[in-house]
This record gives structure tokens, C-alpha cells and sequence, in this order.
């Protein structure tokens, strides 16, 4: 049994034994029972849904399903006729219109614009692609880029190897 988008599958078999009589089909609440007649004893085999369960006993309340014996498959009554090739387009197709900008989309005290894409909420605020960059956070010198001793940040010049610190 497999199902699409699944990459497990999983089989039973079960052996019946030689069947002493034709099988009986009956439809109960949860689905199908098949009643098997074979030489080791009656058998059942459940189908609901995808699962197939085989077991000794008949559920309660199982009415029996007509059944009639055939020799040869019935076919459809009509045969589907091949399709017929596509036509050529007689015009080219029109090329699509642009797409008209967005407005800003609005919610309570959120702004949302897409062109250039910024977010406001509250006193808060989102860029992306902005023109200035957001200002970064002052840096603190720790160490020196020549020798890696560690430095303060009033330090003009490294006490280990004398490395202008800028």
C-alpha cells in the first residue's frame, strides 16, 4: 500500500488456504466484508478505508451484498475516442498589463507599504532596500588589529607593539 506523496509503503499477505466455496460480499458501518469459505474454516476479511484486516468473525449488523459470477470483464459501454490536436493560436497573445503599485495596507496602528518595503508598528519601524543605512552602534575597541593585546578604548596606540590604534 503506498499513498501519493508518501515514501513508505507497507504490504500484508495473508494465506487463506484452497477456497471451498464462492466468496460473500456484506457492507457494514465502517465498510466492506468479504466471507472467504476455505478448507481451514470461514474467514473474513475487513477493508475500511485504506486498511485491510482479515479475522475469524463477522461484524454485527452486516447486511449481505448481492454478487453475480462473470466470465469476462465488462467494458465501458462507450470507448473513449482519441483526443484531437490543439488548433494553432490564430493571434498572438496580448501581453498582461503591469500591475497597478500597492497602497499602504493599514491595520489598527500598523503600516504596511511594499515600494520601498517598510513596516511600522507603534514606534517601531522596519526597512528594507532603504536609501540611508540605519546608523550602527558605536564600536568599543577591545583589542589590537596588529597584535591582539587587549586595549581600552581611550588607547591612541597599542602598549604592546605600539600599533597606531584609529
Amino acid at each position: 500500500m503506498g499513498l501519493p506523496g508518501q515514501q513508505q509503503q507497507a504490504s500484508n499477505s495473508m494465506a487463506t488456504g484452497p477456497w471451498t466455496a464462492p466468496p460473500e460480499a456484506y457492507q457494514s458501518a465502517g465498510g466492506a466484508v468479504f466471507k472467504l469459505f476455505t478448507a481451514q474454516g470461514d474467514m473474513y476479511v475487513y477493508i475500511q478505508g485504506n486498511s485491510v484486516s482479515m479475522t475469524g468473525t463477522m461484524p454485527s449488523g452486516a447486511q449481505q451484498m448481492s454478487m453475480q459470477q462473470t466470465t469476462t470483464v465488462p467494458s465501458s459501454t462507450q470507448p473513449m475516442q482519441p483526443m484531437q490536436p490543439m488548433q494553432p493560436m490564430q493571434q498572438p497573445m496580448q501581453p498582461m498589463q503591469p500591475m497597478q503599485p500597492m497602497q499602504p495596507m493599514t491595520m489598527g496602528n500598523m503600516q504596511m507599504t511594499m515600494n520601498p518595503m517598510e513596516m511600522r508598528m507603534g514606534n517601531m519601524e522596519l526597512k528594507m532596500d532603504s536609501a540611508t543605512p540605519a546608523p550602527q552602534p558605536a564600536k568599543t575597541r577591545q583589542f589590537c588589529s596588529q597584535c591582539g593585546t587587549k586595549v581600552a578604548p581611550e588607547d591612541r596606540f597599542c602598549s604592546s607593539c605600539g600599533h597606531a590604534l584609529s
